[in-house]
């Protein structure tokens, strides 16, 4: 919901200074800008659902559950622990960056409460899972998105970089 409303804000802000949208050339142009311009909030906020799916959904893997337990732990801790993560979701920081940092530091999280008090061959081994099952997460994902549109939007050929200025 969040995505089809900042698409409906940038795609009313691009087509604005359009008088006529019976031209398919100049509308042409400006919908190739939309996709463009929005691809940050999208991308950032279909791949935290797809990776918070992937990570609530029932699994009997033991690194899984490990890794559900982090993430609520992570968001009770409060402050930027519970904001970072809010804010990535509701889109009001459409930054993938902050979204990939805040997925392996919930993983990270996840190891030291596996490590603490004491560590052991079996904890570690579990810990091992649970940053390879978060990158087989994420990464698949990222890749779908598309990694140059989500971390480099400006390498992505557009007519306008932004909305159209009136």
């Amino acid at each position: 919901m969040t995505v089809a409303l900042s698409d409906i804000v940038v795609l009313r802000d691009l087509l604005r200074p359009l008088r006529d949208l019976h031209d398919a050339d100049s509308l042409a142009k400006y919908l190739e800008s939309f996709y463009t311009l929005r691809k940050p909030v999208a991308s950032t906020i279909n791949t935290l659902a797809g990776a918070l799916y992937e990570v609530f959904s029932a699994s009997p893997d033991q690194a899984g559950s490990k890794m559900r337990e982090a993430c609520f732990d992570y968001l009770s801790l409060g402050g930027d622990f519970s904001t970072g993560p809010v804010a990535l979701v509701s889109g009001l920081n459409p930054c993938p960056l902050s979204l990939v940092l805040h997925f392996f530091v919930v993983a990270i999280y996840g190891i030291g409460r596996l490590l603490l008090p004491f560590p052991s061959l079996r904890r570690m081994l579990i810990g091992a899972r649970l940053i390879s099952s978060a990158s087989g997460i994420i990464f698949p994902i990222i890749k779908a998105e598309g990694v140059r549109q989500m971390f480099f939007p400006a390498t992505v050929p557009a007519v306008y970089r932004a909305p159209p200025v009136d």
